[in-house]
Parts: C-alpha cells; sequence; structure tokens
C-alpha cells in the first residue's frame, strides 16, 4: 500500500547518522523508500548503520562539518537531494561563569556556523532539488533553556530563524524547510546523562513527561512527515514533540 507518507524514489542525506536520533531517521526513512546518504564523522558508526538500512542504493560519506575540506568532500560526492535531514551537533552544558571563547567557538562551529556553511554550499552547487524537504534539528531549548544551556540553546535558536529564512528564499522552487524540536530522547546521551545526574535526579525529570520520554522512533516519524508529500502544504515551522512536558504537570 501506498500512502503519502512514502519517500519512494527520494535521495535524503542524514548527518549525524552514525547513533541516536540521527542513525533512527536513517533506518526508517530507508523503510518508507527513501536511498539514504550517511553523514558522521565515524566511519566505523556509520556503518553499522548502513547495515541496518531496508532497500539499496544507499551511500556513506565520512566527513567533519566544521572541517571545509570535509564539507567540501561532502558536497562533491553527492548527487541531487530531494531531502536533508541535519541532526549533527552537540551538547555541552556549561554555567555561564565557564564559559570562554573556546567553548563559544567550539559549539557555534558545530551547531550552527558549519550547518549555515554546508547549507549554503549545497545550494551553490545546485544540490537541492526543486521541490526537496530540509529538516533541521533543534530542541525545546531554544525557546526553553535550562541551567548550563547558554551555548546550546543560542545555537538551537539561531538554527530555527535560519530555517525560516531558508523557507523564505527557497520557497519559489517549491522548497521547503522546518524544525523537529524533541524534549528528552532515550538515545545513548540519555544513559549518559543518568549516570551524571544520578537515576533519581532524572526519575524526578521523567516524571514530569505525561507521555513519557521520547524514543528515537518518534522523532524519525516526525521528520518522516516533513520529508514526505503529506506535508506539501507546510514550510517555516517548528514541530516540538514533547509528550506534553511543557503543559507544566
Amino acid at each position: 500500500m501506498t500512502t503519502p507518507f512514502h519517500l519512494d524514489g527520494k535521495k535524503i542525506l542524514v548527518t549525524g547518522a552514525s547513533s541516536g536520533i540521527g542513525r533512527q531517521i536513517c533506518i526508517s526513512i530507508s523503510k518508507m523508500g527513501a536511498s539514504v546518504i550517511l553523514n558522521g564523522r565515524n566511519e566505523k558508526e556509520l556503518n553499522e548503520t548502513l547495515k541496518l538500512l531496508s532497500g539499496k542504493d544507499h551511500q556513506i560519506i565520512a566527513a567533519d562539518l566544521t572541517s571545509p575540506a570535509d564539507r567540501e568532500k561532502l558536497v562533491n560526492g553527492i548527487s541531487a537531494l530531494d531531502g536533508f535531514v541535519h541532526c549533527a551537533g552537540s551538547v555541552q552544558p556549561f554555567p555561564v561563569k565557564f564559559i570562554d571563547q573556546k567553548k563559544i567557538d567550539e559549539t557555534i562551529n558545530l551547531n550552527y556556523e558549519s550547518t549555515v556553511l554546508l547549507m549554503a554550499a549545497l545550494l551553490r552547487a545546485k544540490k537541492i532539488n526543486n521541490n526537496a524537504s530540509l529538516v533541521f534539528l533543534s530542541s525545546i531549548s531554544s525557546q526553553h533553556p535550562h541551567k548550563g544551556g547558554a551555548l546550546y540553546a543560542g545555537t538551537k535558536a539561531a538554527t530555527e530563524a535560519f530555517m525560516k529564512v531558508l523557507a523564505l528564499e527557497l520557497y519559489p522552487q517549491g522548497v521547503r524547510a522546518n524544525c523537529i524540536s524533541p524534549a528528552m530522547v532515550k538515545t545513548p546521551l540519555y544513559a549518559y546523562a543518568e549516570k551524571d545526574a544520578s537515576k533519581e535526579t532524572m526519575d524526578a525529570h521523567v516524571a514530569k513527561y505525561p507521555l513519557g520520554v521520547g524514543m528515537p522512533d518518534d522523532v524519525a516519524n516526525a521528520a518522516i512527515y516533513l520529508l514526505s508529500p503529506a506535508s506539501r502544504w507546510v514550510t517555516g515551522i517548528n514541530i516540538t514533540l514533547d509528550g506534553g512536558f511543557l503543559l507544566g504537570v
């Protein structure tokens, strides 16, 4: 059965594809018929993701998006895209008093600057097809920041503004741009947070989610919607996935 959510014949680039949400998005969109280009820095982990994909004609390009040479390698190594899901990024909480120039440069370079420069390079090289869909992974932290999140939340807010500019600039070609903003999702980072903060602290936080914390599949399903013809009338928006957390239960 074919539905408006199928991605048959679409070529989609996913950054941050080596683990967590990015890996699950690759798996899920391959099941919907997409040919996936997997990007990340760790080629071994990318190959592990590749083994989990359905279908064929997938491609791996290991590249560090903060490196101009690697970005060029990525752009030159792909054909024109029908979809782009940008999951690459880093969460490193720092109280404001511990922020220095090095931390600012590292966080902004990976979470925002490389995003803009990669997108600009793809557009210059005409690697974005008409009617393509661009999806950027943001976070509820952009609008509801947490302690220690000055740099992370700031880069996500900047990404959301960038997405809206793309939606404005690219609509004449039928290209859509949107964000997904998850709250807590059970990825490998969840286990690290539980270890650092204690299980009791994490359990107390999880209790604030009426529908429980998210799973990578929940984010992947939202990505499928935004990549698919089912969302052809949707651009410039930010979909919040939080299990009811922001209701303030």
